[in-house]
């Protein structure tokens, strides 16, 4: 069942790199007592990921933060070094916090897999972009296959 408006975020754990190498981050961690701003993808390095996604929030992150968004932070069902990696590649510094989901249990969990076995990637994410005030679903953007439109960071500073 797809994670729906009014949903509580289930609980996860995702693999970030901080200054000590990888460590685990909470569900509770990332989002209780904030606002924040999630976007998941495909796949990193992927052309429209690194094109449009990750670019559109890494230039619009202080208007997102200025409309009260705590933490911008992107997911996708890679491993923790390879999201280290293609922060680095675009350039995110603090702006976002770059999540893996190496096992796509979150995924799983709100319902959002992609099956892009044919593509030779496996199981993945949809391309979504959600924001979660203190645990809660308040705004679900889920993309239609292949395109990129209610996910990017332009139309989530529209509802806020």
């Amino acid at each position: 069942m797809t994670v729906s408006v009014g949903d509580t975020v289930p609980s996860a754990t995702f693999m970030t790199f901080g200054a000590e190498g990888p460590r685990p981050v909470t569900t509770d961690e990332l989002f209780k007592g904030k606002t924040v701003a999630l976007f998941a993808v495909p796949g990193a390095f992927t052309p429209t990921c690194s094109a449009k996604h990750v670019p559109g929030f890494k230039a619009h992150a202080a208007d997102l933060k200025a409309k009260g968004v705590d933490t911008i932070a992107c997911v996708s069902v890679n491993d923790v070094f390879v999201m280290k990696a293609w922060g680095e590649n675009q350039g995110v510094g603090a702006d976002i916090l770059m999540l893996a989901d190496g096992n796509g249990d979150f995924t799983r969990a709100v319902g959002l897999e992609l099956d892009a076995k044919g593509f030779g990637m496996g199981q993945r994410s949809q391309r979504y972009s959600v924001i979660v005030k203190d645990g809660v679903v308040t705004t679900l953007n889920v993309e239609s296959g292949g395109e990129f439109k209610v996910s990017s960071a332009e139309y989530m500073l529209a509802q806020l």
